[in-house]
């Protein structure tokens, strides 16, 4: 492990005295990264990828024959006052028709009959008509095909007074969604930055100092991005992979940042040059960076044992930009630093004093920690308690797709089509798929079974027509789409998946001697996913706790230290996933946060924040549990060495969650609710891992284990030196004279600062 330990220092010592090339080769990296990843097109995951199970399998079958069904769309056509039989209501549909055939994007166009009854595409009270038709071409690309279809429609809206036309489907909806959504992200990262520079301003009351992490962050976000879009035609990547990854980016950009500054800091007011406390920060600080880095990697990796591949996608993109986030931290910007010296301090803000890293003053967190060390038990009890009662709500916790809920109605306009869709011809609005393989289904055994299943489709509960059904070229392959009950992801939905999968397949297509059947679809999918996430969460919460563990054992030589990290880690995530419920699954801030409840979570979510909430964690505890154990190797008894860690620590990790907490807060204000919930979940564990967890939890454990907190057994002393920080060697106590090696020069006269010039 000493390998891993003299990378950091020597990255840092090499950036230190090369500054200007390492400035230069970082900056290169980030325009070939980016020029790179612009010259070719996002890869997004298939529609087999993106669920599990028997939708998996059905939505397979038709991509190896080429099956590909077109994006359905409907026109809802409506008047208050008109019903259909009126001239003026037949006329705007007779136009809408007419407008959408124009456009050469559509086909097998179906007008409603307006004649007599009127059949299933007219409402019960004459009022609403649906006129539906196919996109040409494929339903991947159709979204990008859509817009003169829209166009075409709001016309006919627009040409006929009191009868309003308005379009809804996959392809609309797909367009407007992701639009909306590239338009929320981009304004949310925009904020994000701002939001970030103040906090920094306050934390350090100088504007040099508050710069650098914005920059180096917002660099490594551009850059992961360009890599991310190279590296999703190996790993495919939707849209919410590259909204987590900006998230991701500037959050652990900046935490990294801040934990180098900060120790460069405290050693110049210890009296070190530049150089030297640049050397210092890197094998001490730059080494808690590779490894809180690599942590969080590994622990993110663990998404890749879901057998999803949305999480395939949000793995390879958080595993990207954490990546490249360690590899500025360690190597462009001990150059900037080494660059700037004092300058660092220049652009002082009014009326926020200037932070230079002493350790001497006892900062905020000093009541609290001397009421911690002087009863850590009844801290422990009080503290613990308080966190065990907000994990409860945490065992009720159910996953559940949004599907269209995913966005207030209110922040888009296709979605209140959709309402009032659903009010006048209340269904899903995706039909279940029903694919099915046989050596021919053109023959008489194939049409029977047509026969029976669209008998079936018409009687059996919580099943509804028209079923369509289209064969492949080699009538080898075919789908038959039927209706469902409810929203598409509701109980009822899922009740009528479970009625057409049990009852009405097994007697109609079921019958055909060595047919492959399986049933897909919006419903399916959300059933089949969650159902997944169920059987391989164990899996993967194994290998994230396992792997904790294994790098806290290594990393400090302490078996307790490992086992107690995995404790407060659970607690963290615990108290977060409470939360999450509280709010989201039952309704609790509804009005504050502008959502409606589902009365479930969105399925990606508790398992992303399980994996990343882990990792994230260990960026605080390995930096604030190394300085703990850099003062006890020091000779320090363990009292005194919690003591002089937490405070040493505690002002930079609480401005490394200050940034974390408003980042993940502006995410949390985005309409998107699945968005929404990782950004309050985040929010909340990590403010709760800065104060509750590592103020007073850690230290009071600490303090009641005493020097046991340092066990390790005899049959794990082979286990190499620990990874922790420790006092650099090379580091002078307390000189003007830099280190040999630092660069051998004076120090600044500027670098002389006062060692109670604040902290």
């Amino acid at each position: 492990m000493r390998s891993r330990q003299g990378l950091a220092q020597a990255a840092g010592r090499w950036s230190a005295t090369h500054r200007w090339a390492a400035v230069l080769l970082w900056l290169a990296m980030v325009v070939v990264a980016t020029v790179a990843g612009g010259m070719v097109q996002q890869q997004e995951p298939t529609p087999a990828e993106l669920t599990n199970g028997e939708a998996r399998h059905a939505e397979r079958i038709l991509e190896d024959a080429g099956l590909d069904l077109p994006a359905h769309e409907v026109v809802f056509v409506h008047s208050d006052t008109l019903t259909v039989g009126s001239p003026a209501f037949r006329s705007a549909v007779t136009d809408v028709v007419r407008r959408i055939e124009k456009t050469d994007k559509v086909q097998n166009v179906v007008a409603p009959a307006l004649e007599g009854a009127g059949g299933p595409a007219v409402s019960k009270d004459r009022h609403s008509v649906l006129v539906q038709f196919d996109m040409a071409g494929d339903a991947v690309t159709a979204k990008e095909e859509v817009q003169p279809v829209l166009d075409a429609v709001a016309k006919a809206d627009r040409a006929h007074p009191g009868v309003h036309a308005e379009q809804f489907g996959e392809a609309s909806f797909a367009h407007t969604y992701d639009e909306k959504l590239h338009t929320d992200y981009t304004n949310a990262e925009m904020l994000s930055f701002p939001v970030t520079l103040v906090i920094l301003l306050f934390a350090f009351g100088a504007l040099v100092a508050a710069l650098l992490p914005v920059v180096l962050a917002l660099t490594a976000v551009v850059a992961a991005g360009g890599l991310l879009t190279l590296g999703s035609h190996l790993v495919h990547v939707d849209q919410n992979g590259s909204s987590v990854m900006s998230l991701i980016g500037i959050a652990v950009g900046v935490d990294y940042s801040l934990f180098y500054i900060r120790r460069v800091r405290e050693e110049r007011a210890r009296g070190n040059a530049t150089e030297a406390a640049v050397t210092a920060a890197a094998a001490t600080s730059g080494r808690s960076v590779i490894v809180s880095g690599l942590t969080v990697i590994v622990s993110l990796a663990g998404l890749y044992l879901s057998n999803n591949g949305i999480f395939y996608g949000m793995a390879t993109a958080t595993i990207i930009v954490v990546a490249v986030a360690v590899l500025g931290s360690v190597t462009v910007l001990p150059a900037l630093l080494s660059l700037l010296s004092h300058r660092i301090d220049k652009g002082r803000v009014p009326l926020v004093p200037r932070t230079r890293g002493t350790v001497e003053r006892r900062g905020v967190w000093a009541p609290v920690l001397d009421g911690v060390l002087r009863r850590p038990a009844v801290a422990l009890i009080l503290c613990g308690g308080a966190l065990v009662a907000l994990v409860a709500p945490a065992f009720t916790l159910h996953t559940s797709d949004p599907g269209v809920s995913d966005l207030p109605a209110r922040s888009l306009p296709i979605l209140r089509t959709y309402e009032r869709i659903q009010q006048a011809f209340p269904g899903s609005p995706t039909p279940a798929k029903v694919v099915v393989a046989a050596e021919d289904l053109r023959g008489e055994a194939g049409d029977a079974a047509l026969r029976r299943f669209t008998e079936a489709a018409t009687t059996a509960p919580g099943l509804s027509g028209p079923v369509t059904y289209r064969l492949s070229d080699d009538g080898s392959v075919a789908v038959a789409t039927v209706g469902l009950a409810g929203t598409g992801t509701d109980e009822a939905s899922v009740k009528a998946l479970d009625t057409l999968r049990t009852v009405v397949v097994p007697t109609t297509f079921g019958k055909l001697v060595g047919a492959d059947v399986a049933v897909g679809g919006t419903t399916a999918a959300s059933v089949d996913t969650n159902a997944n996430l169920s059987d391989r969460t164990p899996w993967v919460a194994g290998f994230v706790l396992l792997f904790t563990f294994a790098v806290m054992l290594v990393s400090f030589r302490s078996v307790v230290v490992a086992a107690f990290t995995l404790v407060l880690n659970l607690l963290s995530v615990g108290t977060a996933y409470g939360i999450v419920v509280l709010v989201f699954q039952r309704g609790w801030g509804e009005g504050l946060l502008g959502f409606t409840s589902t009365g479930g979570i969105a399925s990606w979510v508790p398992l992303f924040m399980f994996v990343f909430l882990f990792g994230l964690s260990m960026d605080y505890h390995v930096f604030v549990v190394s300085r703990i154990r850099e003062g006890h190797d020091r000779g320090l008894s363990t009292a005194e060495a919690i003591e002089q860690g937490i405070r040493g620590t505690a002002g930079v990790v609480t401005g490394a969650a200050v940034v974390m907490v408003a980042v993940a807060g502006v995410f949390g204000t985005l309409p998107q609710l699945s968005m929404k919930e990782s950004g309050v979940g985040m929010a909340t564990a990590v403010l709760v891992d800065a104060t509750l967890i590592r103020i007073v939890l850690l230290p009071a454990t600490m303090k009641l284990l005493g020097d046991a907190c340092w066990y390790l057994p005899s049959w794990l002393r082979w286990l190499p030196a620990g990874l922790a920080e420790t006092t650099d060697p090379a580091r002078p106590a307390s000189g003007g004279t830099a280190a040999p090696g630092a660069g051998g020069a004076a120090q600044d006269d500027n670098d002389r600062e006062s060692l109670h010039s604040g902290a």
